[in-house]
């Protein structure tokens, strides 16, 4: 380990409180996003913090833009050993209402954009015996109602982690995965979907949560260092899914009495 980390979607949010965290630690850097703005400030705070790095605007839609990205951390660092998959956007809406852009947009993002990042960053990872982490949700897991694209998404980061895992661990690269409920972040700056009443409901979500994105970067930082797996910061997120594991047609009910109450607030409002 070099102390060299590279994270997408560090303009704002999760990812730049990873940064930082590492940051403390006098960590290098690599920075990406597709907010130049947000870029530059938070490579102004992890220097505040300690460490150092630099930045490149990388749509994580573009492939050649994540091979130029990871080119870019070979020749300024030498390598990199943990890459961050965080880039990602909020969605919501019934299935019936979402329209098909609406899930190639989400997809081409919060799935592909992963399977992108970890394609172009997996031969430094390979060679610095690294560590991937892939920032998912508890969406993955939980299929609420009324984001299918966003569950769909966040399901398939899960289960690219789980497929990394054992193909990687023989050549001793670790592969963790995140999956945060809900905490107070940025992330509905990029929502999209047919209904707006949705997103104020998430919004309202977001903000009521005690968690901080500092607090889920620290929890990430724990994870790690312990070799967990499968990351779930939140209590409520761990013992939803131990009920999950054990007795699935709860969930499945509880989820279904949440579509009731989601579809009658959108009649009312």
């Amino acid at each position: 380990m070099q102390n060299r980390m590279m994270i997408t979607g560090a303009g704002s949010g999760l990812g730049r409180e990873i940064a930082l965290r590492w940051a403390r630690e006098g960590w290098n850097l690599a920075l990406s996003d597709v907010n130049e703005a947000g870029l530059a400030e938070t490579l102004k705070m992890v220097r505040a913090a300690g460490g150092d790095g630099f930045t490149l605007r990388c749509d994580v839609r573009d492939y050649s833009q994540l091979t130029a990205f990871a080119q870019a951390c070979e020749e300024k660092f030498g390598g990199i050993d943990i890459v961050v998959n965080n880039a990602g956007v909020a969605s919501g809406g019934f299935f019936d209402e979402l329209t098909l852009e609406d899930w190639d947009w989400q997809i081409a993002i919060n799935l592909m954009g992963v399977v992108k990042g970890c394609k172009a960053f997996l031969p430094l990872v390979q060679k610095s015996k690294g560590k991937i982490v892939n920032i998912a949700s508890m969406a993955a897991l939980m299929q609420a109602p009324g984001m299918s694209n966003y569950n769909v998404a966040k399901a398939g980061v899960v289960a690219l982690s789980e497929s990394l895992l054992v193909e990687l661990k023989p050549e001793g690269v670790d592969v963790h995965v995140v999956c945060p409920s809900f905490f107070q972040t940025n992330l509905m700056d990029s929502y999209r979907g047919p209904t707006p009443n949705m997103k104020a409901q998430i919004a309202k979500l977001l903000e009521a949560s005690p968690i901080t994105a500092a607090d889920i970067a620290n929890l990430i930082h724990e994870g790690i260092a312990k070799g967990t797996f499968m990351i779930l910061p939140h209590d409520e997120g761990r013992m939803a899914w131990q009920i999950k594991q054990q007795n699935p047609q709860a969930i499945y009910d509880e989820m279904t009495n949440l579509t009731v109450k989601k579809r009658s607030k959108a009649k009312a409002i």
